[in-house]
């Protein structure tokens, strides 16, 4: 199996239907959100930094948490993917990530990622997909962080998610960063419509359901790549630490984390690590929201990347009502501190968007920009103009002459 070659998507799973469903949306990205304001103060922290600063993270940590790169990339990625559904294509977001951030003035992108630095640079530069992800961070976990939306849209099926979400990623990653987004995507989509659980945190046939959401996720990507091999090993040590009555949370997070920390190696928004240390959170905590993220944040390394993807799992997972309070209602419009476009954007307004019947996929692509431009988005209530205007980064016109728009040379 490779990323460019994914298995034919396959018929949907039964599982909650109507409002249900549309509650896990909201759960997963808003979950996703909480997850990247909960991880970003302790982002590439070590444990024992974070022990030193905090003790142990227990909640928000900043007086004004936001999300950083990983929600507005997502809100990116969703709102592309409801512009044009299962019919997207690499033509569509590469004409986005030029429309929308590369073809830009504004800047400097804080926070964005090396694997999205060197693609704007690649991009900027007149390169095309797939080459525009031949950089030296093709590998990172930067689709990961934005896959979520694509498990939502693909709800029940999730080799579509994964497909899905390798074709957004042709234009930033190759290899290992693929395998990654399709983990995570395909996981999603599994948790999305995963029967309720019975008290014993089973589903039917007493299979656990994070090991069902495990296994998508495994489902759609090579058995013998890296990033498979962290996803069981993490999962493997979480799932030991389960069945040891006296291990404490933190023994759990250090065994989760030394399974697959690539102990002194400096860089830690590796997609395979990133990966597995947000699954291993996920089985840890048997798909508990709070004990998920919390979990993820105190292993430190990627922490708001690691988080975010365990928020998302554990979101779709139980739905919007599993996430605490006072968590989900800090959450506010995207702030575009690193996509400027995104400024005003609700990851719940993505949501409505996104859950089965939100999107149809069945839909010319004129008529999906012309009802996009009409409904894309929901006004939040900071009022921004590109939302009132409902218009998404997908369903508009990118520029004949980008030389024109001031297309930087990288």
């Amino acid at each position: 199996m490779s990323a460019a070659d994914p298995p034919s998507p396959e018929r949907g799973a039964p599982g909650p239907a109507g409002d249900g469903v549309r509650d896990r949306a909201r759960g997963a990205l808003l979950g996703l959100a909480v997850g990247d304001a909960l991880g970003a103060p302790a982002e590439n922290m070590k444990p024992s930094q974070i022990r030193r600063r905090w003790g142990r993270i227990e909640g928000y940590v900043e007086d004004d948490p936001a999300g950083t790169d990983d929600t507005e990339y997502a809100i990116f990625s969703g709102l592309l993917l409801a512009a044009h559904g299962s019919a997207l294509t690499v033509a569509d977001v590469e004409a986005a990530w030029h429309q929308w951030i590369a073809d830009r003035d504004e800047g400097p992108f804080r926070g964005a990622g090396f694997s999205e630095r060197g693609t704007l640079e690649n991009l900027r530069r007149g390169l095309a997909a797939p080459i525009s992800a031949q950089h030296r961070h093709a590998w990172s976990d930067g689709l990961a962080m934005r896959a979520a939306p694509f498990g939502v849209f693909a709800a029940g099926r999730p080799a579509e998610a994964a497909r899905l979400v390798a074709i957004d990623g042709t234009v930033s990653h190759d290899g290992e960063g693929i395998y990654g987004g399709r983990a995570v995507a395909a996981g999603v989509a599994a948790a999305m419509v995963a029967l309720p659980q019975e008290p014993s945190g089973s589903g039917p046939g007493g299979t656990p359901l994070t090991d069902v959401v495990v296994a998508a996720a495994l489902s759609v990507v090579p058995e013998d790549s890296w990033t498979a091999r962290s996803l069981r090993r993490a999962v493997g040590a979480a799932q030991r630490c389960g069945h040891d009555p006296g291990i404490t949370r933190l023994g759990t997070e250090r065994a989760v984390r030394s399974a697959v920390v690539v102990g002194g190696y400096p860089w830690t928004d590796l997609a395979p690590e990133a990966v597995g240390l947000a699954f291993g959170a996920f089985a840890a905590a048997r798909g508990d929201f709070r004990g998920s993220v919390l979990t993820a944040v105190n292993m430190g390394r990627d922490a708001d990347t690691t988080a975010a993807v365990a928020g998302a799992l554990a979101g779709a997972l139980g739905g919007a009502g599993a996430i605490p309070e006072e968590w989900a209602r800090a959450i506010g419009p995207a702030r575009g501190s690193c996509l400027p476009s995104m400024a005003g954007y609700h990851v719940l307004d993505i949501a409505e968007l996104l859950a089965p019947g939100g999107a149809d996929d069945g839909r010319t692509e004129e008529r999906r920009a012309d009802e996009s431009a009409a409904d894309g988005g929901r006004a939040d209530e900071s009022g921004a103009e590109e939302h009132r205007a409902g218009r998404s980064p997908a369903a508009e016109p990118v520029p004949g002459d980008r030389a024109a728009a001031g297309v930087g040379t990288g």
